[in-house]
């Protein structure tokens, strides 16, 4: 971590210590009329305001909030104005927040089996992903970082990801060959561009518009939202849809060791609401993106060889069970799964 996110860090704890009272992790010391402890939970993520995460977020604050007889309520912190999803994280586990929305890739740096969620084609289709994700191992992963100080709470839909450029429909892996795509700084996503033949370049989300509009990078890869931002700079988007990874939302094992066995309750199952809900919000929100960007002019690719990205990607499985069994032994679970 550099200077400049220690220090932002250290200040964003200072803040959020100094308005929590002495009731513990997101606490009070109030009691509300049904005798249960009060918590203002604190939740960040790096996502606007508009967008169907927070919209659900909101939603949910609102039920936990009504069903805990306002026992439990939560301030939420949009935008990324607590830095990124690594820096929301430290955060937290220095306790100046309680809860936060993070890709399970980002996970996967603070426990490896949850990279086991970012492996190429490791689900079917959506309804072996669904299956999975509202599942035993889901609910197994969730707890992976308990050690670590948070725990997963529940999961929200982020689509499938797939390859979009300025120039170049994908419809094979040779298509990928000399092109420079823009990919999240994960080893697996790395390890993937090597599979496919085409060459990895970590950046932040905020850089590729001016990546793609400047030529420093061909394309990306992610769900069809982030067309979105970028549909001016891009030509294609192709269905290739190597991941499926989803979005966690964790919570302090300090905050959540504090509530009580009724309030917890409460909290899985407003939580598990949300993420049905959001399923139908989300692919709501994929048409809408679609919509606008086909009218835009991004060609959508569809006629791709799929069998062909997977066979591509299957060196990636090989290496994983001697490289990280912890890994591989998710990834056989969820393809026993399917």
């Amino acid at each position: 971590m550099s200077v400049k996110k220690f220090l932002a860090g250290v200040i964003c704890v200072a803040l959020f210590c100094s308005l929590a009272a002495c009731g513990g992790p997101g606490g009070t010391g109030e009691v509300n009329a049904d005798g249960e402890k009060v918590f203002h939970l604190r939740l960040a993520h790096n996502l606007a305001e508009d967008h169907a995460v927070h919209i659900a977020m909101t939603a949910w604050a609102k039920a936990v909030e009504e069903k805990s007889n306002g026992s439990i309520t939560i301030q939420i912190f949009p935008n990324g104005t607590l830095g990124s999803e690594t820096d929301c994280i430290t955060i937290m586990r220095a306790g100046g927040l309680d809860m936060t929305k993070v890709s399970a890739a980002t996970l996967g740096n603070f426990k490896n089996e949850w990279n086991a969620l970012s492996v190429p084609y490791v689900f079917n289709d959506k309804d072996h992903y669904y299956g999975v994700m509202d599942g035993e191992i889901a609910q197994d992963m969730y707890q992976l970082t308990q050690d670590a100080g948070f725990i997963g709470l529940t999961w929200l839909d982020s689509g499938s990801r797939s390859f979009y450029t300025a120039k170049n429909a994908i419809r094979t892996p040779a298509d990928l060959k000399g092109l420079k795509i823009r990919t999240m700084d994960s080893q697996m996503a790395i390890d993937m561009m090597n599979a496919l033949g085409g060459s990895a370049q970590v950046m932040s989300y905020s850089e590729i518009y001016t990546g793609m509009q400047s030529g420093n990078v061909d394309g990306a890869e992610n769900n069809v939202t982030a067309l979105r931002d970028h549909s001016d700079v891009t030509q294609y988007y192709c269905f290739d849809e190597h991941t499926r990874i989803p979005d966690i939302i964790v919570i302090s094992t300090a905050a959540w060791n504090a509530m009580s066995d009724n309030q917890r309750q409460i909290m899985r199952e407003t939580a598990a609401d949300m993420t049905d809900q959001y399923k139908q919000a989300w692919a709501d929100f994929e048409n809408e993106v679609l919509e606008l960007a086909q009218k835009n002019n991004v060609e959508l690719i569809r006629d791709v060889d799929m069998a062909a990205f997977q066979a591509a990607c299957q060196p990636i499985y090989e290496n994983l069970k001697t490289s990280d069994p912890g890994v591989y032994s998710f990834v056989e679970r969820i393809q026993n799964a399917g």
